[in-house]
């Protein structure tokens, strides 16, 4: 389970390096793609194949679901650790996430999002500050 959230720094090359609490689940291989918000979501293989199996099941005459599996799997790559605990992020990922230089990784229990800093805290200052708001919706789902 992915949770938590770390400062780290992204280098000229696009090298982050991942949490080492979090490197052994993402060992063996995982996979980088356009997240919501203007985030990157990163997932262990298994996760991803779970996920692209479900895109892959949707109904392709719908537009809202063709549009969603294209921003998901058209943009996803194949990440792999270096021997320093780091992956490269493509810079389309990096241009789409507007990650320069200070990241945010936080862990959502199946994944990992990559935000560029500056983004997550105007994102974190507006969810806690709408908190009651949003936790009265999530009660609706029976949370």
């Amino acid at each position: 389970m992915f949770i938590g959230e770390y400062n780290h720094s992204i280098d000229i090359k696009g090298r982050l390096a991942i949490p080492a609490k979090f490197r052994a689940k993402i060992k063996k291989g995982a996979v980088v793609t356009r997240g919501l918000d203007n985030c990157l979501f990163l997932y262990t293989q298994e996760e991803w194949e779970k996920l692209a199996n479900k895109l892959a099941s949707l109904p392709i005459s719908q537009a809202n679901t063709r549009a969603f599996s294209r921003l998901m799997l058209a943009g996803a790559m194949d990440v792999k650790l270096d021997s320093h605990g780091r992956i490269v992020i493509p810079q389309y990922l990096r241009t789409f996430s507007s990650i320069t230089k200070k990241v945010i990784i936080a862990g959502l229990f199946n994944r990992l999002e990559i935000w560029d800093e500056q983004k997550w805290n105007t994102y974190k200052l507006a969810t806690e500050k709408n908190s009651s708001e949003i936790a009265e919706k999530i009660g609706e789902l029976g949370v």
